[in-house]
């Protein structure tokens, strides 16, 4: 759809701003305009990650070049998509207990859903289970994927059921956000739902992005990162892959959790590949899919946050009439893992809007809506890993920097004609695993798995936590980083994990994995003198 096309459309159903005897300025729109864009955000985040699956994670530090073969019949995959179900469960549980229950009631059902979890999320569910609770259960001290792109993804409905009331927004989000990111994970997060909140407002999207960047701090790097996106494109209006390369050479080494390799899961990463998508799209949704779908890493999550903007801004009735069908052939089917449909979710948003608005000072009545706009406030700066990079890998049969003591075993995987050592375990009480190394960090890498048992950590001599690598939640095992530190002094550090021999009741086992360490450095001005090359 032209950009022209879409204003007229936007214009249609504008907002209307008007003021009140008591000179309350206030933006009005009709109930039937705020559910068509309610729908059109919904089926927007459908359509892209379906278009975007078949790429996921396929393009790791370059654009994806392939042919991207995608119909409208596509959509009916959304029913199977984390992107959506994770997102849905936390609308189940504001149905069950309510918008303004702890985060801990959130973190419990989303805990107890009976779906796989990856990264920063199958951390908090981890920590649930390990009585590690929100806050901390997304703290960088108990979940080294803080900065992950798990609550960007999942931020949706907040923004959805949040027009023109980005604080509203996250206020929510920070709550939300707590169970499985901080910092710049949460500030992903707070951004998505910023910008569907000021996408109700007007059609110019460069407007709503500056906008949503007021919602979270200056001084972090996700808002870095997105301002670096607009200064690329407007030196490189009309290329894109330019702007990427560059973008890539500043940002692409920033993933804490894929520290050593191409892999970037980092929400601010994938965050500029949102904007990157909305600005080069220019208002055309294949455009914008396309765009923030060959940006690569987790490109089926980057599009779909991409869409659903447009979709907001555009409304249902505003997407092309393919998609449109696309999503009406599966609108009373039920999203795995939910009780949610996209007619049923369309109407629960509504209904949560509706309230938002009301006890924020808005009136509702049967032909129109008047909601107080807010201006934004951003939250207080959170920083999970302050000028922490990678520095090396360590695996368990590098002799020069592990020492076993005990009945340590070798655990092979592989065919049979084909074993290889995967990792090292032992399950006797007061075994131990030593490593010394030079740096600032370290994060124990192991398998989480259905026979994990308990270890102490102990830290230049002294104990940090006792951990469990019990893991079988959703019939899932992971190899998985199991104990981490950072922010130690810069020098030689000793780390020494002594296996206890114990384990929690449905374990079936107290075998302790290692795998390797990822040891980390600090530079403390990372990123800060980087210059673009047309700024040299």
């Amino acid at each position: 759809m032209k950009k022209t096309t879409s204003i007229a459309i936007f214009l249609l159903f504008i907002f209307c701003i008007s003021c009140n005897t008591s000179d309350q300025q206030y933006l009005t729109i009709k109930p039937e305009v705020l559910k068509d864009k309610i729908a059109g955000g919904w089926a927007g985040k459908m359509a892209g990650v379906t278009y975007g699956a078949p790429t996921e994670f396929r393009a790791q530090g370059r654009t994806y070049d392939d042919s991207i073969k995608w119909k409208p019949a596509d959509i009916k995959g959304s029913m199977w998509q984390d992107d959506i179900y994770v997102q849905l469960t936390f609308l189940m549980a504001m149905d069950k207990y309510g918008i303004d229950a702890p985060a801990k009631k959130f973190q419990e059902m989303f805990a107890k859903a009976g779906y796989p979890l990856w990264h920063a999320n199958m951390q908090a569910r981890k920590n649930y289970f390990d009585s590690i609770f929100a806050p901390l259960s997304g703290s960088p001290e108990y979940n080294i994927h803080a900065d992950d792109i798990d609550f960007q993804i999942e931020a949706d409905y907040i923004g959805f059921m949040c027009p023109a009331m980005p604080n509203t927004a996250s206020a929510i989000a920070e709550k939300i956000g707590h169970i499985m990111n901080y910092g710049d994970g949460v500030y992903g997060g707070i951004f998505v739902a910023a910008l569907y909140s000021e996408a109700y407002v007007q059609t110019d999207i460069r407007k709503i992005i500056e906008k949503a960047l007021k919602s979270i701090p200056q001084e972090s790097d996700y808002y870095k990162a997105v301002k670096d996106v607009i200064v690329l494109y407007d030196h490189y209006p009309s290329d894109w892959r330019a702007a990427w390369q560059e973008l890539e050479n500043k940002w692409g080494n920033v993933d804490i959790c894929g520290a050593g390799s191409p892999f970037n899961i980092d929400a601010k990463l994938n965050g500029a590949y949102i904007v990157m998508g909305l600005l080069y799209g220019q208002g055309d949704p294949v455009k914008t899919l396309e765009i923030s779908t060959r940006c690569g890493q987790d490109s089926d999550c980057n599009p779909s946050n991409a869409l659903a903007v447009l979709g907001v801004i555009k409304g249902f009735s505003g997407l092309p009439p393919e998609m449109q069908e696309g999503v009406k052939a599966i609108g009373d089917s039920l999203f795995i893992h939910t009780t949610y449909s996209f007619n049923s979710a369309v109407e629960a948003t509504y209904k949560y809007a509706v309230d938002l608005i009301s006890k924020s000072g808005g009136k509702i009545t049967e032909k129109k809506i008047s909601v107080i706009p807010e201006a934004p406030v951003s939250p207080s700066l959170e920083v999970s890993f302050p000028g922490l990079v990678f520095y090396r890998s360590v695996t368990v049969f590098d002799k020069s920097s592990w020492k076993f003591t005990g009945k340590w075993n070798v655990y092979q995987t592989g065919s049979e004609d084909q074993r290889h050592d995967q990792s090292m375990w032992s399950e006797s009480a007061g075994d131990e695993a030593e490593i010394s190394f030079t740096g600032t960090g370290i994060s124990l890498k192991g398998n989480w798995w259905r026979d994990g048992g308990k270890a102490d950590i102990y830290v230049d001599g002294n104990l940090s936590r006792s951990i469990d690598t019990y893991y079988f939640f959703a019939n899932q095992q992971h190899t998985e980083s199991i104990w981490h530190v950072t922010n130690l002094a810069p020098g030689d550090h000793k780390v020494k994990i002594v296996v206890k021999g114990e384990k929690r009741p449905e374990s079936t086992g107290s075998r302790v994995y290692l795998t390797s360490a990822t040891i980390f450095k600090t530079e403390p001005k990372h990123n800060e003198d980087f210059k673009f090359s047309f700024e040299k």
